[in-house]
């Protein structure tokens, strides 16, 4: 996606840096090019040479160029709300930690990471805490979407490890997503699953989702089974193999332990497929289907994520899938594993230095007290930790009830992604210190902080990061940081020479804090332990150019071939059937199924499922910016089966407030037939700066999984009920602006300014309300329509239009392109002050829906296309072109041709 144009470039002028994308855990190779006179970038794409993605880039990845100058940003560190320099700030940071210590503990200090730091920044920060700092309270936003995993992977491997990687989805012929909308999450990895498909017609793909997702429209099977389900699904498919002897018995005896009290306890559970398909509510014969086919296909990859993870039983649905894979020794071999696919872009990074609580770094644990020695004397640590900490609800938990008195967030917005969101805000708010450092300024975090501290961010962080399927790649700066800036590494670094640890934080770049990192992975490991599969060795003594030079690689890395040839990776584990356990064979898990925790009842009689949307990433602090990532879903919306909407009083387009015991949310209603009847969607995306009550974590409880501490984010119970409105409104502004509470509203934003959405109940003086939230301007001109259809208000500064708000009865419909036309005006003439008051060029202007954002093509045009001829995905893609750039469109596509064609 070009921010500038090629044509006409000298390209002897060009330089290419090759980095990573932000975004999520597939790790995708991004180029950039600059002109090299001017420093300035010209080009944001795909790196063909990547193997995560072979020069493909989804929507969000596309736009990441547009990110790049985020008017948004913090460029000030901020002490109690003042603005200061970086030194003071570091040197408040250091004091106030070392008081709260000293006055508390050490272990009143706590640490809040995310999977959106580099592996750099992880290690250090882990190393401070822990061993410097003396506190275990270190844990990652990670814990929110992969820790169930991480204990299932421990359980069976002996060690948080990810069997496969994305050629094995390729192999298959069998891939069962279950809890993973790809198409929208991993859209780069879900085309090439596609492409595959192509190539391989006798290739099946499995869709498990209480929604019919995008991904569910795209493949062979959907099967919505009733939410929370899944691991009866899988302890049935277990009990199944063993009654049609399916089972590969070789394998089960000579590699694995435990197998019998398994078996047994999944024949308890689910002795056969009528009581599977009661607790999923699935027809026998749809289950049956499935079963038979994992029972004689021998290729299969199982794709597990949120839909898994994200629940109060995440680890023991993750242990049923790994279960029916070790039961069959469909693992370690071509296309045939269960797969874990991670949410964040270094989420895998995270784990590895030993970002969770319950690690200690390098894949060590606290279980084992050589490996706490390990590291301590690796360190020379003054103050390590003997043990866990708490994990991520448990860290703000101790925050509200005052054993955690000191907390630093680092990258991440808790206030907005945990669960009893309220509640974190207001732990944060009474927390004595709170330290934020981000490469955004304006979240509903920083607004808690006491000491907020800017962050070098994407394009000028230099580091490494981990994908899904362990292969390290390089995050390389290719733009200047704002003066003083540094990257989260450097500013702990800062913290620790402050408070008298220099000599152990006395790194020079990134290059020294990798080796390091390397190295710890393969100090001598306790002679009476299993041996542990994370290895870095070969990487430990990278000179600084073979660091800057690095290319992809797997681990574990196995050996140090030549400088000239890189070095040699490990796309898949257990192709010996050795395992990291004590006894090299892998452990089967006794898992007995439950339901989530909680349930519908009288006062909440609705489930609710909790996702992502396909053009936006976490709480929006990136792609909220850009407006070509806000067209496809602009604003909060219910998803509610029509049945549903209709028996609680709802009405398409209509607002509606979902309730539940912890919280409020309003948003616009749409029915959709996509949902199972008795349960409502609602995206995850939306803070406190992009609307005015649509945080969906303030809905959800903070019921985590036992094993593993990671929250029950897919499901809570709740309410709904119409929520009237006496007018509408629709403003477009040059900049954004604070909206008052009593209004309901949303943002996105245009080209040359925003637009923003509201609604109310109460009656407004329009005139005096603009004057309070506007802008400066001086000038207005005003039209009071007839009855219905409201009045119309234009500001001006010296001619130039600064906002517009056009209000009435409904959502008055408006040309943004037109409005975004008159923004960048320096000075409207008198017909474009009446267009502007008009919002429109004509009358009767519909709202038009984008499919294809890449493209730019909307649902009109899809359905035009369909009423000409163009009657299946294939012929829309060659007449349209939707769905032939990222692809993350097909799955809408394919849902605009079911309803037109049937």
């Amino acid at each position: 996606a070009p921010i500038g144009h090629l044509a006409m470039l000298d390209t002897s002028n060009v330089a290419i840096t090759k980095t990573t994308c932000a975004y999520c855990g597939v790790g995708c190779g991004v180029a950039v090019k600059k002109e090299r006179n001017t420093a300035a970038v010209i080009d944001v794409g795909g790196d063909v040479k990547h193997p995560a993605n072979r020069g493909r880039l989804c929507i969000k990845g596309a736009n990441l160029g547009r990110t790049l100058h985020d008017n948004e940003r913090l460029l000030t560190p901020l002490v109690d709300g003042e603005a200061t320099s970086y030194s003071h700030a570091y040197e408040q940071v250091a004091q106030r930690l070392q008081g709260v210590i000293d006055e508390h503990g050490r272990e009143s200090v706590g640490f809040y990471l995310s999977g959106q730091l580099l592996t750099e920044d992880y290690y250090v920060a882990n190393k401070f805490c822990k061993g410097f700092i003396g506190s275990p309270h270190l844990d990652t936003n990670s814990r929110l979407c992969m820790s169930s995993a991480v204990v299932a992977h421990q359980r069976a491997f002996g060690e948080d490890l990810v069997p496969g990687n994305y050629a094995d989805l390729e192999q298959a012929d069998l891939v069962i997503l279950v809890g993973s909308n790809m198409s929208w999450t991993h859209p780069i990895v879900f085309q090439r699953l596609l492409k595959a498909k192509e190539a391989n017609p006798q290739m099946q793909i499995v869709v498990l989702d209480p929604k019919r997702t995008a991904t569910a429209q795209l493949v062979d099977l959907h099967l919505p089974l009733a939410p929370a389900s899944d691991g009866y699904f899988f302890t049935g498919l277990l009990a199944y193999l063993a009654q049609t002897e399916a089972l590969d018995q070789a394998y089960i005896d000579a590699h694995t332990q435990g197998f019998a009290q398994t078996l047994a306890a999944a024949q308890l559970a689910t002795p056969d497929i009528e009581s599977v398909a009661r607790v999923c509510d699935l027809s026998p014969s749809l289950v049956a289907k499935v079963y038979s086919a994992f029972a004689s296909t021998h290729k299969v990859v199982t794709v597990f994520s949120q839909g898994i993870n994200q629940s109060n039983t995440g680890t023991d649905k993750a242990s049923a899938i790994i279960n029916c894979h070790l039961a069959t020794g469909k693992i370690g071999r071509e296309g045939a594993c269960p797969f874990s696919i991670t949410g964040q872009p270094n989420a895998m990074g995270g784990r590895e230095v030993g970002g969770l609580a319950t690690q200690i770094a390098a894949h060590r644990n606290y279980q084992s007290s050589h490996d706490k020695t390990t590291v301590e004397t690796f360190w020379q640590a003054p103050n390590m930790v003997s043990n866990a900490g708490y994990k991520a609800v448990d860290l703000f938990d101790a925050v509200a009830d005052g054993r955690i008195k000191a907390i630093w967030i680092m990258a991440t917005n808790p206030v907005v992604s945990l669960p009893q969101a309220d509640k974190v805000r207001q732990a944060l708010l009474d927390c004595p210190l709170v330290i934020v450092s981000d490469s955004q300024g304006n979240t509903d975090t920083s607004k808690c902080a006491d000491i907020v501290i800017p962050c070098r961010g994407w394009g000028e962080k230099d580091g490494t990061v981990t994908n899904s399927e362990r292969m390290i790649s390089r995050q390389r700066a290719f733009m200047d940081a704002p003066p003083g800036m540094q990257q989260d590494w450097q500013v702990v670094a800062e913290v620790a020479q402050h408070m008298g640890f220099g000599d152990a934080f006395d790194y020079t770049s990134s290059a020294d804090v990798f080796r390091e990192h390397a190295a710890l992975s393969v100090v001598a490991d306790d002679p009476d332990a299993s041996p542990r599969l994370f290895n870095l060795g070969p990487l430990a003594e990278v000179t600084n150019q073979q660091y800057e030079d690095l290319q992809p690689v797997q681990w574990p890395v196995v050996a140090d071939i030549e400088a000239a040839c890189g070095w040699s990776g490990s796309p898949r584990l257990f192709t010996d059937q050795q395992f990291a356990t004590t006894t090299g064979k892998a452990q089967f898990y006794e898992v007995t199924p439950a339901p989530a925790s909680g349930s519908s009842c009288a006062d909440f009689p609705l489930w609710l499922n909790t996702g992502r949307l396909r053009d936006q990433w976490h709480t929006m602090t990136r792609t909220g910016m850009v407006p070509q990532l806000s067209r496809h879903e602009p604003e909060p919306r219910l998803e509610i089966h029509p049945f549903d909407a209709k028996a609680y009083g709802l009405r398409e387009q209509e607002f509606a407030s979902i309730s539940s015991a912890h919280g409020n949310y309003i948003a616009r209603v749409h029915c959709t037939e996509n949902l199972r009847q008795g349960q409502v969607f609602l995206p995850i995306h939306w803070s406190d700066q992009y609307a005015s009550q649509a945080r969906v974590s303030s809905l959800l409880p903070s019921v985590v999984d036992f094993h593993s501490g990671q929250p029950q984010y897919k499901q809570a119970p709740v309410k709904v009920a119409p929520l009237k409105v006496n007018w509408q409104a629709c403003m477009v502004c040059v900049s954004n602006v604070n909206m008052r509470a009593h209004v309901i509203w949303h943002r996105q934003p245009i080209q040359n300014g925003w637009q923003w959405q509201l609604a109310g109940q109460g009656a407004i003086a329009w005139q005096d309300w603009l004057a309070q939230v506007l802008p400066e301007h001086d000038d207005t001109m005003r039209l009071q329509g007839s009855s219905g259809h409201g009045e119309r208000i234009a500001a001006y500064l010296r001619g130039k239009l600064v906002a517009v708000l056009w209000v009435a009865k409904s959502m008055p419909p408006v040309d943004v392109e037109l409005m975004q036309t008159l923004l960048a005006t320096p000075k409207l003439n008198s017909r474009q002050r009446l267009l502007a008051l008009a919002g429109q060029r004509g009358v009767g202007m519909q709202v038009d829906k984008l499919i294809c954002s890449c493209l730019q093509i909307t649902a009109s045009q899809i359905d035009k296309a369909i009423a000409t001829g163009s009657d299946s995905l294939a012929s829309l893609k060659q007449s349209l072109g939707c769905g032939s750039g990222c692809g993350s469109c097909l799955g809408d596509v394919q849902a605009q041709l079911n309803k037109a064609i049937g």
